[in-house]
């Protein structure tokens, strides 16, 4: 029997991306395919996604979409069934999803995701008549309130899905003031703690995971952490109440768009057996950097410059990382702090620390393919995906021992060494002092050239496929969905 899954996102790859949950939200529907799950993915119609959307044709409408005209259209996602919800007076602007093209967050972010999961809602309880689902996954604080409308005011009184609720960063909320309360549509009984009521405010990614039946997290450890406080960013009550129903399924990656053997982002591609092709990757980083060519390691970081990636802590360890011999081709973009500071030592340290802000998807390919090893040394994770594409390119990960870094990395210790086991480097705790002896650590196995190359292939030989965390989610969906017949 085919499961029929409605996936509500903002954002998935290969139409729109800011971050990790597009990569998820995009890989989903062809990893589920295989275990007999038809996914539908719906999202926001922003320009792009209706740009991209050939032979789309309108399924619905909606007069009044908490007080916009909006129209439901369907078309096809790399090959899977794709449905756009467009509403020009919502999502027909300039800049990124979430933000103006200064970076500031739309004021109306609340109105525009409700409406969003509103109409989510609206297609869960049977809006479009052809469009028939058993189970909704809603992912993260955009698409959370689809399960609260379910919920508190379904469609046609229609009976609330099976609703899983993933949380890829947890310290993303959506959090807004109580005077939103009376245009969310939503009757007076969704106004409890139990409810949409968080702290004084509307919380939808707390009225999500109320309203879920099952809570997942991108990784086993995050899916530990946010039972505490420091993780849980407040909401940590509601993940010791819900049991064990909170679980972590770890994230996969496209094998398809990430392998090193057939990328064309490289300037030449190789294979845990042809490792010493890398080269030519290395010196067309170091070229595009503008870093001198060194007998060190060539650190790589791809990363948003903030405080949870610990943007701040590498900045302070750049001086100890070029002292020993290191040098850092840095890509990305974040606090503004952080680019000056960056900036300034690529200045102190003319080729010997290269720095690009922004983001590049190609370069970021070729980083990954030309670099040593990948600095990620974030003060939480839930899941992670560029240490996975460290170890699937070869590029040892250096990580902090926190979330899904901590489940997919085995720090080269001196029994994971003699065990032959050893993929990167892990250290504890976000500081100075850690970091600096974590790179120190790696310089030192880089200087035992037959030590760093059994680390890099045993790395490449992991597999982090979506097959069986496509697996995991299946039989999520079929346990759920038996549970409530």
């Amino acid at each position: 029997m085919t499961l029929h899954v409605l996936s509500v996102a903002s954002e998935a790859v290969p139409l729109i991306k800011t971050g990790g949950l597009a990569d998820v939200a995009g890989a989903l529907p062809a990893a589920l395919a295989p275990q007999g799950v038809k996914m539908t993915t719906m999202l926001p119609g922003y320009p792009a996604v209706l740009a991209a959307m050939k032979r789309a044709r309108t399924v619905h409408t909606w007069p009044s979409l908490l007080g916009e005209p909006a129209r439901l259209v369907a078309g096809r996602m790399d090959g899977h069934p794709l449905l756009a919800l467009d509403a020009p007076g919502l999502f027909a602007r300039e800049g990124g999803p979430y933000s103006d093209p200064e970076g500031r967050d739309w004021g109306d972010n609340w109105r525009r995701f409700a409406a969003f999961s509103r109409a989510a809602a609206d297609v869960a309880g049977g809006a479009v008549a052809k469009l028939k689902f058993d189970l909704v996954h809603a992912h993260d604080w955009q698409a959370a309130m689809t399960l609260a409308y379910q919920r508190f005011a379904p469609f046609g009184g229609a009976k609330a899905l099976p609703g899983v609720m993933t949380i890829h960063n947890m310290a993303f909320q959506g959090y807004f003031g109580a005077g939103i309360f009376p245009r969310l549509g939503l009757p007076d009984s969704a106004w409890t703690i139990e409810g949409v009521e968080s702290y004084g405010g509307v919380g939808f990614l707390k009225a999500g995971m109320q309203a879920a039946s099952v809570i997942t997290t991108v990784s086993p450890t995050y899916a530990s952490e946010i039972r505490r406080r420091e993780f849980g960013m407040g909401l940590e009550g509601i993940v010791a109440a819900k049991g064990d129903a909170v679980l972590g399924i770890l994230n996969g990656i496209d094998t398809a768009l990430w392998n090193p053997a057939h990328d064309p982002h490289l300037t030449d591609t190789f294979t845990a057996r042809t490792l010493p092709r890398r080269a030519a990757n290395k010196r067309a980083v170091e070229a595009v950097f503008g870093l001198d060519h060194g007998d060190g390691p060539l650190f790589v970081m791809i990363s948003r410059l903030t405080w949870q990636k610990g943007a701040d802590v590498v900045i302070e360890v750049l001086d100890h990382l070029v002292g020993n011999g290191g040098r850092l081709a840095l890509l990305g973009s974040g606090e503004k702090a952080n680019e000056d500071a960056f900036h300034a030592a690529a200045a102190r340290h003319k080729g010997q620390v290269g720095v690009r802000i922004g983001y590049d998807e190609a370069l970021s390919h070729l980083m990954q393919g030309g670099g040593d090893a990948i600095l990620v040394p974030s003060r939480f994770e839930p899941c992670g995906l560029t240490q996975l594409y460290g170890l699937a390119y070869g590029c040892v990960p250096v990580v902090s021992r926190t979330g899904g870094l901590a489940d997919t990395v085995i720090d080269a210790n001196p029994a994971a060494l003699a065990a032959g086991v050893a993929t990167g480097v892990q250290f504890d705790g976000v500081s100075y002092e850690a970091l600096a002896a974590a790179v120190s650590r790696a310089v030192a196995l880089y200087r035992q050239p037959d030590v760093w190359r059994q680390i890099r292939r045993n790395g490449m030989k992991c597999d982090f496929s979506w097959a069986a965390s496509g697996k995991a989610y299946a039989e999520l969906y079929a346990r759920l969905i038996t549970e409530k017949a």
